[in-house]
Parts: structure tokens; C-alpha cells; sequence
């Protein structure tokens, strides 16, 4: 089969496809098809070596969709043919930067017949860390507000469904141009990240009552704006930053509010099947993925660099 693998770390140029072996799944794996795989910031750091991968030379991918090919007799609940995909890859074995992926039973999900393959290959990470956040971190129940840092983002664009889909009162943040986009996935408001009164704009839309959740991926740059919009007893979770000294900068604002801070990473969930079988569960009706842009194995290294470079709405996804 035809793969993507680095030898070394370093930059995309590092980034070569070859061919490899088709793996032999394990008794407790599933060999899937890979119809796609997501392209995620992570993917990157685990090629520069601030993320260390199972060994080298190694096939990236921390997500993948596709159709069951081969079922390990240990394995329940899955069967050849089915949709399926899987998160959680690339740490401890190859990933779905493939045609093919040896992906163990706790790391997949199946998904329903009808369900848009090339879209799913972008699902896991984003979705799993929204959907923990908002649903197993912040207990967001129905008629509560929610704010979502960055909805045009992957995660973001894939929590603003999450939070539509519990009956929240959705604001998020995002340019400009993508406003009518992310409102269509279920935003109640839209606001500009850049503009000067962005605090009032928030609570303005709130009718002045404050975010009850809040959903941040930048910690260092926001928490502090977090404190001033929050009501009284919120929850902020930050599955984010970009400086990891971090903290409330006015911490009285934040104490005066009886603020809870919960910091998260997707790879802490206790059973990523679960999760993804829950996200599962809303497929199509609730929660989608929109494509920005899909690659070939072959633009594994422009992917690359666009999902760290560049401004789209949705996920990245590379088509073996």
C-alpha cells in the first residue's frame, strides 16, 4: 500500500510517500480502508519531535474514516463493510496518512451507512474535544449560553453544532467572512473576534446576563476576557495556548464570579470509543464536518502547512 512516512523530524519536506506493507490487524484491531484523514496541528508535532511518535521512520495521521476491510476475532460491535472512523492514532502505532490502518477496537467507531466518509476523516479530533468539553467538562444543559472561541475553526465549527445540538444559546466568535457560514451551522450570533467592543458585544447578546459556558482555544490571550463576560458560576474550558504561562490576569473579577477553569486535552478521554460513538450517534442530523480543502498522499506537506498557515472554515482532510 502507498503511505505517507518521515524518517526524521524536521519540516514537511521530511514528509515522503512510499510503499509499505499492508498491515495484518491484531486480534482486538479493525483494517479500514482509508476513505480519509484528517489533517491536525498535532500531526505537525509529532513530525517536529515536540510530540514524540511510536518510532521512526512513522506514518502521521491522528485521524481517519473509512469501511472495516478486516475484523479481529476479538473484536465486538463491528463488521466488514461497516463505516467507520477512529481517533488517537499516531502515538502509538502508524496513522492514516494511508491506504490502509490497523486501528485497535477503543480508538474507532462505527458510523452510519450514509454517512459522508470524506467528511468523517475529519472528525475525531475536533469533535471528540468538543463534544468532552461542552458536554462531559461543562455540563451545558439547554437554555444556558455559550460562548465558542474560534467557530470557524475545527473544533470550533464542530462545538457550535455540539452546543445548538443541547439547546444552548450559541455565540461565537470568527472573521468576518465566515459569519453567515458558521451561523448556518447553528450560531445564534456572530461576532468579529477583532473588534474593539467585543466584550460588550458578547454580553450584549446575552441580554446582559453573561456566558454561563465558555469554550477556549487561545487561554493566554483570552482569560482574562473570559473573567470580564462570564456569569455568575460559569465554566471556561481551554483546550488551547499559545504561551503556557497562563492565568487569570485579574483574579479577583474571575473570584468574584466563582469562575471554574478546566483545562483539557482529547487524549485524556477515558475511552475514545465512547466518545466517538456518541458523536456518532448525531452524525448528519446534528453534527457534520465541513471540508475546506482535501488533499492527496502526495500534498501531505502543503496540508501541512496550511493547517498551521492558513484561514478556512472546517477541517482539512487528505484522500489516499
Amino acid at each position: 500500500m502507498r503511505a505517507v512516512r518521515f524518517h526524521e523530524h524536521g519540516d514537511e519536506s521530511v514528509l515522503t510517500v512510499e510503499e509499505v506493507d499492508r498491515p495484518d490487524p491484531a486480534p482486538d484491531e479493525v483494517l479500514v480502508e482509508v476513505a480519509s484523514a484528517g489533517v491536525n496541528p498535532v500531526d505537525t508535532y509529532f513530525r517536529e519531535g515536540s510530540y514524540e511518535p511510536y518510532g521512526l521512520p512513522a506514518v502521521p495521521g491522528v485521524d481517519a474514516a473509512g469501511t472495516a476491510v478486516e475484523v479481529g476475532e476479538a473484536v465486538a460491535g463491528v463488521e466488514v463493510g461497516d463505516p467507520v472512523f477512529a481517533t488517537g492514532l499516531s502515538s502509538t502505532m502508524p496513522g492514516g496518512y494511508a491506504e490502509f490502518v490497523a486501528v485497535p477496537d477503543d480508538r474507532l467507531a462505527v458510523l452510519p451507512e450514509d454517512a459522508d466518509l470524506v467528511a468523517a476523516g475529519g472528525a475525531g479530533v475536533a469533535a471528540v474535544t468538543a463534544w468532552r468539553a461542552l458536554v462531559q467538562h461543562a455540563n451545558l444543559r439547554p437554555a444556558e449560553t455559550v460562548l465558542i472561541h474560534g467557530g470557524s475553526g475545527g473544533v470550533g465549527h464542530v462545538a457550535v453544532q455540539v452546543a445548538a445540538a443541547t439547546g444552548a444559546h450559541v455565540i461565537a466568535t470568527a472573521a468576518e467572512g465566515y459569519h453567515e457560514e458558521v451561523a448556518a451551522l447553528g450560531a445564534d450570533a456572530v461576532l468579529d473576534y477583532n473588534r474593539g467592543d467585543l466584550a460588550e458585544a458578547v454580553t450584549d447578546a446575552t441580554d446582559g446576563d453573561g456566558v454561563d459556558v465558555i469554550l477556549d482555544h487561545r487561554l493566554d490571550e483570552y482569560l482574562g476576557f473570559d473573567a470580564e463576560v462570564a456569569a455568575q458560576g460559569a465554566r471556561v474550558v481551554g483546550i488551547g495556548e499559545n504561551d503556557p504561562a497562563i492565568g487569570f490576569p485579574y483574579s479577583a473579577t474571575a473570584r468574584g464570579k466563582d469562575l471554574s477553569l478546566q483545562l483539557m486535552s482529547m487524549f485524556n478521554t477515558p475511552s475514545l470509543a465512547d466518545a466517538l460513538a456518541d458523536v456518532a450517534s448525531l452524525w448528519g442530523d446534528d453534527i457534520d464536518v465541513t471540508v475546506a480543502h482535501s488533499y492527496d498522499l502526495e500534498g501531505a506537506s502543503e496540508a501541512q502547512m496550511a493547517v498551521m498557515n492558513d484561514s478556512f472554515l472546517g477541517k482539512l482532510v487528505i484522500e489516499p
